[in-house]
């Protein structure tokens, strides 16, 4: 089959990379976002998958709106038998999910049909679960709600960040995705729908949504850290009005008053939560680097008694 590849984030490169090594398709053309200022200096930089389809030598087109009619044109010149979509960016409309003869299918970072949205991987851990995966899914008109093809469970470890767990449903999702476009080129993909009665959301993620409140159970906010790492990333207010980013931290069974700062010795500073209490292990002052909580202790006049916002 020709397949048209429809990505843009970190999250697609893997299945980009399994789609190029077999040898049974061929990807005809790669659809990413255009290319973005980043950095300080603000250079016009491509995305991850634009990067690895140049290197591979695909045609590559970057519509800022995908499905105006030059767009649509430009892909189906490429004559695709199927496109298939990871983590793009934008939504299709029915001109192009309708433009392959074999359809548009879609790797999904959950278990459909949990956690539908653009952060998946994030909410999978802020809310507690213990077990994930990937889908591979047709898709339809109505986001992350098509018939699922192939499922596959992706356990979370205690340890788990946004970052390391991404990385591991990238490998699992370009493995299953191999899977499922074979199994379409055969005729014999299934077609399971989604119970709607079981769908969870998971919202594209704010900066505001990394705020520590710390009133809430020291559990749900250790959760919470490990989700936003490495973005949004958990902060809250120090006593002068600065910022403090926590990267790594561990519950202890030490209570207090929401926020209060019960040791300043050890690993990092011991804070009360809702409950029962966070060890910072490591932390990012505001305008400085990453740092263990015992470096921060050493270099920062964080009292016991203090209370952080």
């Amino acid at each position: 089959m020709h397949i048209v590849f429809m990505g843009s984030a970190e999250l697609s490169c893997r299945s980009l990379e399994a789609l190029c090594a077999d040898r049974g398709h061929r990807v005809v053309g790669v659809v990413t976002q255009p290319d973005k200022p980043k950095g300080r200096d603000l250079k016009s930089a491509s995305c991850p998958a634009k990067a690895m389809a140049v290197e591979r030598g695909i045609p590559v087109l970057a519509p800022a709106k995908v499905n105006e009619p030059e767009s649509v044109g430009a892909i189906r010149v490429l004559t695709p038998d199927l496109i298939v979509v990871v983590a793009y960016g934008q939504i299709l409309k029915q001109e192009l999910l309708d433009l392959p003869a074999r359809g548009c299918i879609n790797v999904h970072a959950s278990l459909l049909p949990k956690y539908r949205g653009a952060a998946p991987i994030q909410w999978a851990i802020a809310r507690g679960e213990r077990v994930t995966g990937v889908t591979i899914m047709h898709m339809a008109k109505k986001m992350d709600a098509g018939d699922i093809i192939l499922q596959e469970s992706v356990p979370i470890a205690i340890d788990d960040t946004g970052g390391t767990l991404h990385d591991k449903l990238a490998e699992a999702g370009a493995a299953l995705l191999v899977k499922a476009v074979a199994a379409i080129g055969d005729g014999r993909a299934a077609r399971v729908p989604q119970d709607e009665r079981e769908v969870t959301c998971a919202p594209k993620l704010a900066k505001e949504d990394g705020r520590i409140d710390w009133t809430r159970p020291a559990g749900e906010l250790y959760d919470r850290i490990r989700a936003f790492n490495p973005w949004p990333c958990c902060f809250c207010g120090l006593p002068e009005g600065r910022t403090l980013r926590i990267l790594k931290a561990r519950v202890e069974g030490v209570p207090g008053a929401a926020g209060e700062v019960l040791e300043t010795a050890g690993e990092g500073p011991l804070v009360a939560a809702g409950d029962r209490s966070l060890r910072l292990l490591n932390v990012q002052p505001e305008g400085r680097k990453a740092m263990t909580g015992t470096a921060y202790l050493n270099g920062h006049a964080l009292k016991k008694g203090d209370r952080l916002l």
